[in-house]
């Protein structure tokens, strides 16, 4: 079971930007070279598969790829691999974003 996190600047009274948007995610993305945008996200599982439309940076990391959902001005990630956390807190020092679970 992995814990689900968001990256978010809701509670940063003094920002201006509040949200993190979309272009700000797709430029910021861009740079990094383990990250892909892709517009639908798929799941295989044993007995199905589902596709989930949104926009989503996938960290390809060992083999596997974990999926970062930009979703309503904020980033979402479950972690589900420790490698997940140092990651994470990069991201969010990077775009000047807090992290909450959520």
């Amino acid at each position: 079971m992995s814990q689900r996190y968001r990256i978010t600047r809701s509670f940063q009274e003094n920002n201006p930007e509040q949200t993190i948007s979309l272009e700000e995610c797709l430029q910021y993305f861009d740079s990094k070279p383990d990250f892909k945008y892709a517009p639908v996200y798929t799941v295989t599982g044993p007995e199905s598969t589902m596709s989930i439309e949104g926009n989503f940076f996938l960290w390809h990391h060992d083999g596997k790829i974990y999926p970062f959902r930009h979703y309503d001005g904020d980033l979402y990630v479950a972690v589900s691999i420790e490698a997940i956390v140092p990651l994470m807190m990069e991201i969010a020092s990077e775009l000047k974003a807090d992290i909450s679970e959520g």
